[in-house]
């Protein structure tokens, strides 16, 4: 099982990138997927997640309004589409996959980490100013 991030770069404040999430082994229909970042001297910190099939999407206040988290079922591919960033921003990406529970369960541990069962290597993503 492999999943990993990319799309990352240098990019001016303003900008745009969109991040994708693909895997090997795992079927990312079947998971809720969610996307952490860790800034340099930083916590690893939520950014937004996306739960199994049309169910809802939650993002961090931080970035609520800017990123929006898709998914590409034929793709095996989940993506992070972000608008407007800033220098803040700045940070390794990381996708990751976990076990898709009942609603309940899910819209009270989306933000947790170690809800998920699979990770990816990051993607650094670097704007300036």
């Amino acid at each position: 099982v492999q999943l990993q991030a990319s799309g990352g770069g240098l990019v001016q404040a303003g900008g745009s990138l969109r991040l994708s999430c693909e895997a090997s082994g795992l079927t990312l229909s079947n998971y809720d997927m969610a996307w952490f970042r860790q800034a340099p001297g930083k916590e690893r910190e939520f950014v937004g997640a996306l739960r199994r099939g049309s169910g809802p999407t939650y993002y961090a206040d931080s970035v609520k309004g800017r990123f929006t988290i898709s998914r590409d079922n034929a793709k095996n591919s989940v993506y992070l589409r972000m608008n407007s960033l800033k220098p803040e921003d700045t940070a390794v990406y990381s996708c990751a996959a976990g076990a898709s529970r009942a609603l309940s369960y899910w819209s009270t541990t989306y933000y947790h980490a170690d809800r998920y069962n699979y990770w990816g290597q990051g993607t650094l993503v670097t704007v300036s100013s």
